[in-house]
């Protein structure tokens, strides 16, 4: 399998909660690798199927905390790093990513680490390059400048079930018999199935000649976002659809015009559409010389990802990778200390159903199932967040059907799993505020229980407290209905209508 004891030796993955690493540390642990898995949330990776594989170590660690990075490295052989800072949260990544490659050179050099491997993107100097990729390359060059010998892997447009590239394809095309599409639709890219990627991540690290090597990897392809489009199309048997270019259609009026159609927000559309004005085809193909493997085609690649999605067999979805940290004020319950008044409102209600009974019923709240009562109200909230430039609704649930910790769940994040105890939710949606909503069961002594609906928002100044005020008639009318229409649902019989209650006597609480 591999030269030597190189098994018997420590892979450490950072960014292990993401896409391609949430796909690569079970690879590893199957080839026998000691693991040890790293990401911002140790509780995200703990909810993962291999959470529990004896070869496995999860440690929480913040590549942009020196220290942590440092102590999350020691005794590692190999690090991958499959970090990356582009998302809804962060409007500086190019700077994030900068600071966080640099960290990781003084981590791994601490720690005498023997080898990185990093997984970048295609894409030659110049000033046409955007962002996105004159970032990738950056970050490349910064660990590449370390005393470590780095494997390099620069990839175009990555496609397997779930990754953000594929879904925006698979969103356009199932929801649009005409596409109206940038001049960008013909430039040329050379897509690689997810599979492949992580033949050659795997490979790289068992074959000792790859490293302090760049290797540009790519599958058998090369074609137009058109012509991947039209194969997409036949693949999903949908009629061909009719694409129409638009000269004036830039960036970022690409990016919103994509974040009303699909689920992914403006901030990631925008730089990944930058990026597809870059002709992005392998300019060397000598991986293929140090790990020989079968390129899976477009074709191919599509094919699968299509049956995986029917059969709900999604490993891992670009939307997995966000933040479930949280708030300060929430963690601390301090709000002086945290800055801020936080604002609540709160109710409950006594049922006749046992706390598994009524657990079963909450979390299958969102995606198809809606959020049990004023649907309506819920889908119009979806628009404005649209609107705005957010996630909106159309991001659904998980393909497992069963919800952890890290989980996107429409424009929320699963912050809390407990089960048939507490589900916390964090607002991911645009707000002038933070935003938690939390479902709690209590058992009562005699038979039954209680089901808490909690909702906290800090205000971010005026504009957030006027927010706050504006809607809280309606928060209460929702908040209470959702609590009767999940008791109906399960089945039980309730008690007493729902009430207000408050949380905290520090905290502004509004009464009925």
């Amino acid at each position: 399998m591999q030269d030597g004891n190189l098994a018997t030796q420590r892979v450490t993955v950072l960014g292990a909660t993401g896409y391609v690493g949430g796909r690569l540390v079970p690879r590893l642990l199957e080839a026998g690798y000691k693991v040890r898995a790293v990401a911002r949330s140790a509780s995200k990776l703990n909810c993962r199927p291999f959470a529990g594989h004896p070869n496995l170590e999860i440690v929480a660690a913040d590549v942009l905390d020196r220290e942590s990075l440092t102590l999350a490295l020691r005794d590692s052989y190999a690090v991958y790093y499959l970090v990356h800072s582009m998302g809804a949260a962060n409007k500086d990544f190019a700077s994030t990513d900068r600071q966080a490659a640099q960290n990781l050179v003084y981590a791994a050099e601490q720690n005498r680490v023997s080898r990185l491997l990093y997984l970048g993107g295609l894409g030659e100097q110049s000033p046409e390059l955007s962002h996105h990729l004159r970032s990738r390359q950056e970050v490349g060059e910064i660990l590449e400048s370390s005393s470590i010998p780095l494997t390099w892997l620069r990839a175009a447009v990555i496609l397997g079930s779930g990754s953000a590239s594929f879904e925006l394809v698979r969103y356009l095309v199932d929801r649009l018999p005409v596409l109206l599409t940038p001049k960008w639709v013909r430039t040329l890219s050379q897509p690689i199935s997810i599979r492949n990627v992580l033949d050659y991540l795997v490979g790289c690290l068992e074959n000792p000649d790859t490293a302090g090597r760049r290797f540009d990897i790519g599958g058998p392809d090369i074609l137009s976002y058109e012509a991947l489009f039209r194969i997409y199309a036949q693949e999903a048997d949908l009629p061909r659809r009719l694409i129409i270019r638009i000269p004036f259609m830039n960036p970022k009026l690409s990016a919103y015009w994509i974040n009303i159609i699909t689920p992914v927000p403006v901030s990631l559309a925008r730089p990944l559409f930058e990026g597809m004005r870059n002709e992005v085809v392998c300019r060397e193909n000598s991986i293929r010389t140090y790990v020989p493997v079968r390129l899976l085609s477009c074709r191919e690649v599509i094919s699968r990802a299509l049956q995986k999605i029917r059969q709900q067999e999604v490993d891992t979805d670009w939307s997995q990778a966000g933040q479930v940290r949280p708030p300060e004020w929430l963690a601390y319950g301090d709000a002086p200390y945290a800055g801020g008044t936080v604002l609540e409102c709160n109710y409950k209600v006594e049922i006749g159903c046992s706390p598994e009974e009524i657990w079963q019923v909450i979390t299958s709240v969102g995606g198809e199932t809606g959020w049990f009562f004023a649907d309506t109200l819920w889908r119009l909230r979806g628009l404005a967040d649209k609107f705005f430039g957010g996630v909106g609704l159309r991001r659904g649930r998980p393909q497992t059907g069963q919800l952890r910790v890290g989980d996107a769940l429409d424009f929320w994040r699963v912050l809390v799993v407990e089960e048939n105890q507490s589900l916390q939710l964090l607002a991911e949606m645009k707000l002038p505020g933070e935003a938690i909503m939390q479902f709690q069961i209590q058992p009562l002594q005699n038979k039954g229980c209680e089901l808490r609906q909690i909702s906290r928002f800090l205000p971010h100044g005026l504009t957030g407290i006027i927010y706050w005020y504006a809607f809280h008639p309606f928060h209460k009318y929702i908040f209470r209905g959702m609590l009767t229409q999940i008791a109906k649902k399960a089945g039980c019989e309730i008690y007493s209508k729902p009430r207000s209650f408050s949380g905290s006597g520090e905290m502004c609480v509004f009464q009925p």
